[in-house]
């Protein structure tokens, strides 16, 4: 085990090069061009030794390493905001392929105006095309992530695309300490990449072809019951990677300090990891209230959710918004909470655009919904 300290991005290739893709497809776009830049320099010192394909869109990204996977080769890609939405046909075609590919997205703000910084709606928008999504709140949590998704990504129950996003800026490009595990750890960890299915000339089969609806009916269904598997085998995987690491990232949510909670805070990314330290200032304020950071929304946590909604009122904080509905996650806990009609949910949207979100912040939002100041769900700090 050896520490890192460096980037967001730098991390995320780090974690790429040593999970040992045959194929990565690199397309740049701010905040993610560091990111394949860093695999380039792997490849010109010679420790990188698979198929570096440089592309001249996302598109061509997302289509190569569909073409890599088809062809039974483990693969890799990133990218950002437009990027993944010029890729959005591709996504759909990924996971109806079942192709266990494993992309880093780097959120970012969806333009005009044009705004580098962070908030999600890039990878919300993508959240049923069928791809895994996994949000990260520290650099040690993305190199660990990485990692881990190859192997969910190619466990046999599984065969889906796993997305594993991180905050622009705020963690793609801040520099913190990550304990690098050794490249045997890695190696025995995920194993020699076997695809379940392949192109192959010796045994030729006809792939995408025209298909009826009874057929294609089993195609969805069996997506369908692939994610719900993810929601098992996630934290497996997690525990697997603890007694080979020591690190344990990998649950559906977090939990932080929700024993006896009478509120517990939703929240995502780098709001999550920000929202301890606002956790901590309540509960010293005499506030029992917990923190449940979400990071996985495709499979959804339903069963998890409900479990902390017969506990406690909930409190979500979206750096997200679904244009003429609601935040996505504050919609979608009281989704699954529909049945539960004693649970309380407020919630508040944060942070888009990349406008800062302090534990202060959170603080205030966290008093305001405890003291029922707000509205069902409020956008926090429009008085500004």
């Amino acid at each position: 085990m050896t520490i890192m300290m460096d980037t967001g991005n730098r991390i995320a290739a780090k974690a790429a090069v040593m999970a040992r893709p045959e194929v990565v497809a690199a397309y740049p776009i701010t905040p993610q061009t560091t990111l394949v830049e860093a695999i380039a320099e792997y490849v010109a010192h010679g420790e990188f030794k698979g198929e570096y394909i440089c592309v001249e869109s996302e598109h061509s990204a997302m289509s190569a390493c569909i073409g890599a996977s088809a062809a039974g080769s483990r693969t890799f890609t990133a990218t950002s905001s437009h990027g993944l939405l010029l890729m959005h046909e591709m996504l759909h075609w990924a996971a109806l392929a079942r192709l266990p590919i494993v992309m880093c997205n780097i959120n970012r703000v969806i333009g005009p105006g044009w705004n580098i910084w962070v908030d999600e709606n890039d990878s919300i928008s993508q959240r049923d095309t069928g791809w895994i999504q996994i949000y990260c709140s520290s650099n040690q949590e993305i190199f660990d992530t990485v990692i881990q998704a190859f192997k969910l990504a190619e466990h046999q129950k599984i065969i889906l695309p796993v997305m594993v996003n991180l905050n622009a800026f705020i963690l793609s490009h801040t520099s913190m300490p990550a304990d690098i595990a050794s490249q045997q750890t890695i190696d025995d960890f995920l194993g020699r990449y076997i695809p379940h299915w392949k192109l192959d000339i010796d045994n030729p089969t006809t792939f995408g072809n025209i298909i009826g609806p009874a057929y294609y009916y089993k195609i969805r269904r069996a997506m369908q019951e692939a994610q719900m598997h993810a929601k098992h085998l996630i934290p497996q995987i997690a525990k697997d990677w603890k007694k080979t690491s020591g690190y344990y990232h990998g649950g559906l949510l977090e939990y932080y300090k929700c024993e006896d909670a009478e509120h517990i805070l939703l929240s995502m990314g780098a709001i999550g990891a920000e929202s301890k330290i606002a956790i901590d200032e309540l509960q010293k304020a005499g506030q029992k209230i917990g923190l449940a950071r979400v990071r996985v929304i495709r499979p959804f946590p339903t069963e998890e959710i409900r479990k902390i909604g017969k506990q406690a009122d909930l409190i979500v904080i979206d750096r997200n918004i679904s244009v003429g509905l609601e935040g996505v996650l504050f919609n979608e806990v009281k989704a699954a909470l529909f049945d539960e009609s004693g649970t309380k949910v407020t919630g508040f949207i944060a942070g888009l655009g990349g406008k800062d979100v302090t534990y202060k912040d959170i603080e205030d939002m966290c008093q305001k919904a405890i003291q029922g100041k707000t509205k069902e769900q409020t956008w926090y700090g429009m008085e500004e």
